[in-house]
C-alpha cells in the first residue's frame, strides 16, 4: 500500500515538473530574471580614456589682489564678501583730507610759477627790444634769457607736482581692475593700512567665467596626452553631470603627491549656463585618447558571448531573444555596436539568458 502511495506522489511530480517546462518553452523569456535590467541602445561618445583627477582654479589674470598703493585709513568699505563686481567700481576709499590739501597746495605752487614765467618771458622780451636799439647790455640779455628759462623749468616743476599730489589722491579710491565676484576681504572701515614696502591686500576678486582644470595625470599616461584632446569631467557637487573641455598646455615640471610623480594636464572650458563651478572644487577627469562620437552603444554588461561571438538579449514585447551584434571600440561603461541592432530597441544588462527565439 505504501508502495503505491510514494509512486503515486512521484508520479504527480513529475507531471507537474513538466508542465511547467513547456509552458516555460511556449511563452518565451518572459521574466528574464529580477538581476536584469531594460535598457535603450543609444548613441553617444565611446572611447579609451585617461582617467585622472584634478582641481579648478582661476586663469592667470582672473584672480586679482587688490590693494593699496599708498598709506591710510580706511574711509569706506563698499562692497563685501560674494558682491558681483564690475571693472573701475569703486570698491573702498581712503581718508584723502591731507591728500587733498597737499593737491591744492600744489596747484597754488603752480599758479605762482605760471606768474613767474608770464613776468620773466615779458621782461626778456622788454630786454631784447632794448638790446637791439643799443639800450643794453648783451650780459643784461643773457641774464634775462637765463631768468625766462628758469621759470620756464620751474613752472614744469610745479605742475608735475601738480599731477603727482592729483594721482595720490586718486589712489584714495580703490577701484575694481577686472570683472569678478569678491572673494576675500581683509581690511575694514577705521583700519590704517601701510603701503611702505609692499601694497596691502584690500581683497580679492575672482572672474568665475575664467577657470581652468589641474588635472594630474599619473607619468605612466601623460606620454598619450598632447594639447588638444577632448576632456570630460565631473565635480561632486554636481553628481554625474559631465562637463566639456579641452587640453590646452600641458606642464614640463612634475608634481610629487603622496609619492606619486603625476604631470600637471591643462583643461580650458566654457563655463555652464546652469551650472555654478568655483575654484578649488575636486573633479574626475577623463582626457579622450581615441574617440568615436555618436555611435550606437550599449552598456558593457549588456553584451554577452556565445563561442566568441557577440550578441545581446533583445526585449521584444513580452519576449526576450539572442541578437547577434558586431561590437566596435568599447570603454570602461559602453561598447559600441556595429551592426545588429537599432537606436532605441530595447536591451536586457545583467544575469538573464534567453530561453527561445532563437538567433536572428
Amino acid at each position: 500500500m505504501k508502495r503505491l502511495v510514494w509512486g503515486m506522489g512521484a508520479a504527480v511530480v513529475v507531471a507537474s515538473s513538466a508542465l511547467v517546462l513547456r509552458r516555460s518553452a511556449s511563452a518565451g523569456a518572459a521574466d528574464p530574471g529580477i538581476a536584469a535590467r531594460t535598457v535603450r541602445v543609444e548613441r553617444r561618445d565611446v572611447g579609451s580614456v585617461v582617467k585622472a583627477t584634478g582641481v579648478i582654479k582661476p586663469r592667470v589674470g582672473a584672480e586679482v589682489r587688490v590693494g593699496s598703493r599708498i598709506s591710510g585709513v580706511v574711509k569706506h568699505l563698499y562692497v563685501q564678501i560674494g558682491d558681483a563686481v564690475v571693472k573701475g567700481q569703486l570698491l573702498a576709499a581712503l581718508d584723502d583730507r591731507d591728500l587733498l590739501a597737499r593737491r591744492d597746495e600744489a596747484a597754488a605752487a603752480v599758479r605762482q610759477a605760471a606768474a613767474d614765467r608770464r613776468f620773466a618771458s615779458d621782461d626778456l622780451r622788454r630786454k631784447t627790444a632794448l638790446h637791439a636799439s643799443g639800450g643794453i647790455s648783451p650780459s643784461d640779455l643773457e641774464a634775462a634769457q637765463r631768468a625766462d628759462a628758469v621759470a620756464s623749468a620751474q613752472e614744469a616743476r610745479a605742475r608735475a607736482n601738480l599731477a603727482f599730489a592729483d594721482a595720490q589722491v586718486g589712489y584714495a579710491r580703490i577701484v575694481a581692475p577686472i570683472d569678478g565676484v569678491v572673494a576675500s576681504v581683509s581690511t575694514q572701515e577705521g583700519e590704517t593700512v601701510a603701503a611702505s614696502f609692499a601694497a596691502p591686500t584690500f581683497l580679492t576678486l575672482i572672474d568665475p567665467s575664467r577657470l581652468e582644470i589641474w588635472a594630474y595625470v599619473d607619468e605612466t599616461d601623460i606620454g598619450r596626452i598632447h594639447v588638444g584632446q577632448r576632456a570630460r569631467f565631473t565635480v561632486d557637487t554636481y553628481g554625474d553631470q559631465e562637463f566639456e573641455g579641452r587640453a590646452s598646455a600641458v606642464y614640463p615640471k612634475a608634481e610629487i603627491r603622496d609619492n606619486v610623480v603625476n604631470y600637471v594636464t591643462v583643461l580650458r572650458f566654457e563655463p555652464p549656463r546652469d551650472r555654478t563651478l568655483r575654484p578649488e572644487m575636486t573633479t574626475t577627469v577623463r582626457i579622450a585618447l581615441a574617440m568615436r562620437e555618436h555611435v550606437l552603444a550599449v552598456p558593457i554588461k549588456a553584451v554577452r558571448f556565445d563561442d566568441r561571438r557577440a550578441y545581446v538579449l533583445a526585449r521584444r514585447g513580452s519576449r526576450t531573444d539572442k541578437q547577434w551584434v558586431t561590437t566596435g571600440m568599447r570603454d570602461e561603461s559602453y561598447w559600441e555596436i556595429l551592426t545588429g541592432v537599432h537606436e532605441g530597441d530595447a536591451v536586457l544588462v545583467g544575469d538573464s539568458t534567453a530561453t527561445s527565439g532563437g538567433a536572428s
